[in-house]
């Protein structure tokens, strides 16, 4: 059972795990393993995970960097991001440790904290009690519980009430190691009532190496706070990406999150987004670009417990050669959840004969006024817009390129950083001609 060969590390380590880490962390771990023992890791048994066996992922051997073993490697130096017009305070993980060396001088406002969440438990213990682990649930979620085991360091997002950051905050999570690799990430944002952040993830492989990566994210939006979370993977074929990000909102809060994947092996994302005061605002979106064996499943859950909320899911799919895609949507609109207006869509684009995409659409609702859809379509490009572009002139490469940029950028528009949007349609139109995309100027995206 490869589940018992991670407790007895764990078991074996656990010493070395919490000397490592901070106690505000370190106390989350024995519920975690007993959830883990009971649980496991999920596997196609569970409708949840039809498309996904994530159990058989973890039974090749990785490294785990317990003793947090420095790295020669200064990311400040290779990574120059030089999307045009784009403005950022700029971070890093380097597999599952925050990397505070070398972080250049940025003013932000006071009382922000931006960096290692290992040392916000330790100065800020009150706070980051208040919120770390209360809405990442370890019971029912093996790999949420396992992360919570193994974990010591991540990234962390502090902004008080009434304060805004001027600029967006962008975190690069590099993988890198010369070893078969597995990264145990954690990331907390919490942003008070009326304060407002964005922050761009873009994850990126280094090395050639195997890597198996647990993430789990919690975001808090007080209210009328504003959150935008984008994320941008281009990972390397040898990678499994499996993420939970979960969303808590109060009253008349308003939260975007946004997913493009662009290159990966294998990556599962969990969505869980619960609408807890009235007026609050829930944006989940995701695209796709998938070819070769590569496999993409997105499941998202949206929760409206309180009446007058508004969510929308959005979901698109390109999926070439023998490319696999999932996608579960559900929303749960609870008894009480009058006014709520809720809207799931889902396109996908099978671009061969061998791709495949298993799409489940799910709308639960126990209120009587309501506004609730959703919208399912799978399929290939429409011919009658093909033969409109081939009649115009535009040769056949070009004219799918061209529908296929317009078919994704739905998804684009839904991002609220103007240079952002601009430079990744730029990377689809890359793609799409089979060239590499590169985010920027830097010599990892190489």
């Amino acid at each position: 059972m490869v589940e018992k060969q991670y407790i007895d590390i764990f078991t074996q380590y656990r010493k070395l795990i919490d000397e490592n880490s901070a106690e505000g962390l370190n106390i989350y771990r024995d519920e975690a393993l007993r959830e883990f023992s009971q649980t496991g890791f999920p596997s196609k048994k569970l409708e949840d995970y039809h498309h996904t066996n994530v159990a058989k992922f973890f039974e090749k051997d990785y490294g785990l960097n317990l003793s947090q073993l420095g790295k020669d490697f200064n990311p400040y130096a290779s990574h120059i991001c030089d999307v045009p017009d784009l403005s950022t305070f700029l971070f890093f993980l380097v597999n599952d440790l925050f990397y505070n060396e070398n972080i250049p001088v940025s003013i932000l406002p006071n009382g922000v904290y931006v960096g290692s969440i290992r040392e916000f438990a330790k100065t800020h213990t009150d706070i980051f009690s208040k919120y770390y682990g209360k809405i990442a649930d370890v019971k029912n979620n093996g790999v949420v519980a396992f992360n919570t085991m193994f974990v010591q360091d991540g990234f962390l997002v502090y902004v008080p009430k009434n304060v805004e950051i001027d600029k967006p905050l962008q975190l690069i999570n590099l993988l890198q190691s010369s070893v078969d690799y597995l990264a145990n990430r954690r990331i907390l944002i919490i942003v008070e009532d009326g304060a407002r952040l964005k922050l761009l993830a873009c994850d990126h492989t280094v090395d050639s190496s195997n890597f198996l990566v647990t993430q789990v994210t919690e975001i808090f939006a007080g209210k009328n706070a504003k959150v935008d979370f984008y994320e941008l993977e281009v990972n390397s074929e040898a990678v499994v990406r499996l993420t939970s990000t979960f969303v808590h909102q109060e009253a008349s809060s308003n939260v975007m999150v946004n997913n493009v994947t662009l290159e990966c092996g294998v990556t599962r994302n969990n969505y869980r987004v619960k609408l807890a005061g009235e007026h609050a605002e829930a944006s989940v979106c995701g695209l796709v670009v998938a070819e070769k064996e590569q496999q993409v499943d997105n499941h998202a859950f949206l929760d409206h417990a309180v009446p007058n909320c508004t969510s929308t899911q959005l979901f698109k799919y390109i999926l070439q050669d023998n490319a696999i895609g999932a996608f579960c949507g559900r929303i749960l609109v609870e008894k009480d959840a009058q006014k709520t207006q809720a809207y799931q869509t889902n396109r996908n684009l099978c671009m061969s004969p061998q791709a495949r995409m298993f799409s489940k659409p799910q709308l639960e609702i126990y209120a009587d006024d309501v506004k609730c859809s959703h919208g399912l379509t799978t399929g290939q490009l429409d011919e009658d817009a093909l033969f409109y572009l081939r009649s115009r002139g535009i040769g056949k490469q070009k004219a799918y390129d061209m529908l296929m940029q317009a078919f994704a950028a739905e998804v684009l528009q839904h991002i609220r950083v103007p240079s952002v949007r601009e430079r990744l349609l730029e990377l689809l139109e890359q793609r799409f001609k089979g060239e590499v995309s590169r985010c920027g100027n830097c010599l990892i995206c190489k």
